[in-house]
């Protein structure tokens, strides 16, 4: 069994999420903007299908990226100093919300409902949540979205339509990223994709003491500059 909350209870301590399914807290309250926040600052984010009650989540071990500790290969290097993809940040959130919830061969539904994209557009509103687009020839090829907090990102879903897409975004994500004093990306649970690019599973313990020293350092909300990353990746600057 695990907590129902009501819209004004506290969440639980994240030690006590079940074991299995890994990461479970509890259940119910709400997805408003004070909601989210007070999750994502205490490691716990919201995943649920349409139709369900709200779920909380906490997992252990927690899938972390340290910004100096990107991957890059040796063909997306190529990839990116080709300038291949325009990338931007901040200026089609909505979009890249729809198309990280658009079907996948993988998956049979999708937890990117209107609910969440509604809660997280508000967000995006208020300058807690970004996005990184990926375009080419005027399309949206690719991109991300998450929840910054303090020194902390915490990334959501990633989409790609074209090869290295997603990849582009993400290594333009953590430039940008490091350059503001960031010292984390969340990445919640471990996949393959995620540990080619660097990122490494860290206990819970550990990933909250991270919380506890990194999320009060907050800058002001505010939405990201649109070409905040322009040509880092150029010929003669290559990572």
């Amino acid at each position: 069994m695990i907590p129902w909350l009501d819209t004004d209870d506290p969440f639980p301590a994240v030690h006590t999420a079940l074991r299995e399914p890994n990461g479970l807290l509890c259940a119910g309250a709400d997805l408003s903007p004070n909601r989210l926040i007070q999750a994502y600052s205490h490691g716990i984010f919201p995943w649920f299908n349409e139709g369900e009650p709200i779920l909380w989540w906490s997992p252990h071990p927690r899938m972390v990226l340290f910004p100096a500790e990107l991957r890059i290969s040796h063909s997306l290097a190529k990839t990116l100093a080709r300038g291949l993809f325009e990338v931007r940040l901040d200026t089609a959130f909505a979009r890249v919300m729809e198309e990280c919830a658009a079907p996948r061969r993988s998956q049979a539904g999708t937890w990117i409902s209107p609910a969440m994209m509604s809660a997280y557009g508000r967000l995006h509103e208020l300058g807690y949540a970004h996005c990184v687009e990926s375009w080419r020839d005027g399309s949206l090829v690719g991109g991300l979205y998450g929840v910054a907090l303090g020194r902390v990102f915490f990334g959501e879903s990633m989409f790609s339509r074209e090869t290295d897409a997603s990849k582009v975004a993400l290594a333009h994500l953590v430039h940008h990223l490091e350059a503001a004093g960031f010292a984390m990306i969340d990445c919640q649970m471990a996949t393959r994709h995620l540990a080619s690019l660097g990122a490494r599973e860290i206990p819970r313990t550990e990933f909250s003491r991270h919380l506890h020293d990194w999320t009060p350092a907050a800058a002001r909300p505010a939405r990201w500059p649109a070409h905040a990353t322009k040509g880092i990746f150029a010929k003669g600057n290559q990572p």
